[in-house]
């Protein structure tokens, strides 16, 4: 009886994690030709099936074959909200039901998608919404594969082409995700994937200096950003707790061990929070960090209020002092300005509000 039950109960696996030649021997062992693997293979990487059922061109007998054997746990668009400037938010759900949230950012020269690598976040930075949510698991690299493919069909659908750039800044942290993020990154830039060029994605940390080491000496090809925020340790400590263990001097090290290893291109994040890091005080600072590491670029970034924190966005004329002295000391920066904030979509605001207010 034992037996039995343990026949029954055999454990099914996601598709997903065989690699070709894995799929190639399942199928010519189970009586079907060689080319059934590439018909396979699209509907999974590029085609973006969601279900056996979705792979039209394969027999009855075969996709039931590959139900009884196999799971597909594809990630499915739970919701969309449309910006007045064109901005798309979309949550994702998983297979068991958390849910997470991409974002279509539209412009005249390129069409970016800002994905998500974790469900919640356990970095708890003050002034960001996803920081107030739980970190509920590590999204798995196809998961994250799935996210890009469907704000490419957004991207598609409504304006005619296909995604540009890719910037890892939604939910979660990445490096605390590693081997998922540079899984997606490797099919997400593959030939029979996405074969999207690396240098349109950019990774963005709050300061995980081990692993900022560590994706120069896995020699990667995208682009990096750190979330910076504050130029030194006392109010960087204050805003973003990840910093008492991965402070300035540590992480300053890691972005100089980064491009020595890979000449990749670097930028600091900074948003500007009103009478905390908008001072001229706080310019000479930034100016500081931005002297001693490789940075190609700051940008500097308006701040989106959220309801939970204390922070606000500083007046026009401080922000444009603010850059002056910075364009007078000779460092690149840029303001940015945020898009997608009418459905809560911008810089920082990404989070289920269900799940913040259960979480507060």
């Amino acid at each position: 009886m034992a037996a039995t039950a343990s026949h029954t109960a055999k454990k099914i696996h996601n598709i997903r994690q065989l690699g070709y030649a894995e799929l190639e021997d399942f199928l010519l062992l189970n009586g079907e030709k060689k080319f059934r693997a590439k018909q396979v293979w699209e509907w999974i990487w590029q085609k973006g099936a969601q279900s056996f059922a979705d792979m039209t061109n394969l027999s009855k007998e075969l996709r039931q074959k590959l139900g009884e054997n196999f799971s597909l746990p594809a990630l499915t668009l739970d919701s969309t909200q449309y910006s007045a400037d064109g901005t798309v938010k979309s949550g994702f759900k998983t297979h068991e039901g958390f849910l997470c949230e991409g974002v279509l950012i539209p412009t005249e020269s390129r069409n970016t998608a800002c994905v998500s690598s974790q469900i919640g976040c356990s970095l708890s930075c003050r002034f960001c919404a996803t920081g107030y949510i739980e970190r509920k698991r590590n999204l798995d690299f196809d998961e994250i594969y799935d996210e890009v493919v469907l704000i490419n069909q957004q991207s598609e659908r409504i304006h005619g082409k296909k995604l540009s750039n890719i910037v890892f800044m939604g939910m979660g942290e990445p490096l605390l995700n590693y081997k998922n993020v540079l899984k997606a990154i490797e099919k997400i830039t593959a030939e029979d994937g996405l074969a999207m060029s690396p240098r349109r994605i950019t990774v963005s940390t709050a300061g995980v200096a081990k692993m900022i080491k560590q994706l120069g000496d896995d020699k990667v090809k995208f682009k990096l950003a750190l979330s910076l925020h504050a130029a030194n340790d006392v109010k960087r400590n204050e805003i973003m707790p990840i910093n008492e263990t991965n402070n300035l001097k540590a992480l300053v090290e890691a972005l100089n061990h980064f491009y020595k290893q890979t000449k990749n291109e670097i930028t600091l994040e900074y948003i500007l929070f009103n009478n905390f890091n908008d001072s001229v005080k706080d310019a000479e600072d930034l100016i500081k960090i931005y002297r001693q590491v490789p940075a190609d670029l700051v940008n500097i970034i308006e701040y989106n209020p959220i309801d939970f924190a204390r922070f606000e966005k500083p007046s026009e004329q401080r922000m444009n002092e603010f850059m002056a002295y910075l364009e007078k000391h000779k460092v690149n920066a840029r303001l940015r300005r945020s898009r997608g904030k009418d459905i809560d979509a911008a810089c920082g605001q990404l989070a289920n509000k269900n799940e913040v207010s259960h979480s507060k």
